[in-house]
């Protein structure tokens, strides 16, 4: 344990005292749960498309050093820090969406990556913390400040990012921001009748993605009717589900992970259940489910609009990251390629997710008379 005394006022005594350390343990033991099966799954899927056995645990652990440095350099910031950091980061993912969907390479037909030699960002990462914050500004500002546009400008700067997003393509990202932005509406005092229309624009645009996009008709017609298409990761997921039993066969043992082709990401939930068993899929559940409602009743005890909305949109985007992975993974809903926080490999994820959650620590952290921005 951290030995820092009442008395001491140096700036990391005053955050160890003011921080949810529960909340920091949980999201350390994710990250542990996340190195462990990065070294159990990786290997397999780096030596079948030819690179070094540990290339993926390399690499994943030197992603590690900037993402703690991440959320801690955050945690520290006070709520006026958070929504500078938040609005910079905005305009420079704002760009780099832009530039990717310019000139990033195609991959399985989207234009989601910015590439310069082996390394690689996905701006969609980094704007999910991002439009969280500036969404929570906005909304709260059109609440306190007299005249002021900001529910407009929110819902521009929404329409304005779900274009982008729309045209890489990448739905999943767009459904999710989607979800954020209505989530941090509605605890803003949304009517009843927005509701309604938000419900109606969410099924207009499933509709629509159904009817004009390919590949999401692909998915969602392989959930229905898994013999219309090739459901082989779904049906080797569950798979490992099955093997793994109740305690699992061992970390490393496993044998789904060299035939999965998403093992070490997108399908790192189905070598959890086959190596470390139900029993630790359930407490990384718990875990998930933990970090949310801790962070929404931290968030709940704060007096300042702002601080409620910005924990509101960055919770909600990391439940919904969470359980959207492990759906899919479970064939609850179809597949959808989305990495399961602090776990997954992908440097973009983790780096992302580790900023979204710092803020929250940030902005729950205990401060006394704590009223403006």
């Amino acid at each position: 344990m951290i030995g820092f005394a009442r008395t001491d006022t140096s700036i990391m005594a005053a955050w160890w005292w003011s921080v949810d350390r529960w909340s920091l343990a949980a999201i350390a033991t994710l990250m542990g749960f996340g190195a462990l099966l990065t070294l159990a799954a990786s290997p397999a899927v780096a030596e079948r498309i030819g690179y070094d056995s540990f290339h993926f645990v390399k690499r994943q652990m030197i992603y590690l050093v900037p993402a703690v440095c991440a959320i801690l350099a955050c945690s520290l910031m006070a709520p006026k820090g958070v929504r500078r950091i938040g609005v910079a980061l905005f305009f420079a993912s704002l760009i780099l969406l832009i530039v990717a969907l310019a000139v990033g390479p195609e991959i399985n037909g989207a234009r989601r990556w910015i590439t310069a030699g082996s390394l690689s960002l996905q701006p969609s990462e980094l704007m999910k913390p991002a439009f969280a914050v500036v969404v929570a500004w906005m909304m709260s500002a059109a609440k306190t400040e007299e005249n002021f546009p900001g529910l407009s400008i929110a819902f521009a700067l929404y329409g304005a990012i779900l274009l982008l997003l729309v045209l890489q393509p990448d739905m999943g990202m767009a459904a999710l921001i989607s979800a954020m932005f209505f989530a941090q509406f509605f605890v803003a005092g949304m009517p009843l009748y927005w509701i309604g229309l938000a419900v109606g624009l969410a099924a207009g645009g499933v509709a629509l993605a159904y009817a004009y996009l390919p590949h999401v008709t692909s998915r969602v017609d392989r959930f229905l009717d898994p013999a219309s298409g090739d459901s082989y990761q779904v049906a080797t997921g569950l798979e490992a589900f099955m093997n793994g039993g109740l305690l699992g066969r061992g970390p490393g043992e496993g044998t789904i992970k060299e035939v999965l082709p998403d093992a070490h990401s997108d399908f790192i939930f189905a070598v959890a259940g086959e190596e470390l068993g139900l029993l630790a899929c359930l407490l990384i559940v718990l875990l998930f489910a933990f970090v949310v409602v801790r962070g929404i009743s931290r968030g709940l005890e704060s007096q300042n609009l702002f601080v409620l909305l910005a924990v509101t949109g960055l919770i909600t985007q990391f439940g919904l990251q969470a359980l959207i992975h492990m759906a899919s993974t479970l064939n609850l809903m179809p597949t959808k390629g989305m990495t399961l926080p602090f776990i997954s490999y992908g440097g973009s994820s983790l780096i992302g997710i580790s900023i979204t959650m710092g803020m929250v620590l940030a902005l729950t952290r205990k401060r006394i008379g704590l009223a403006g921005i």
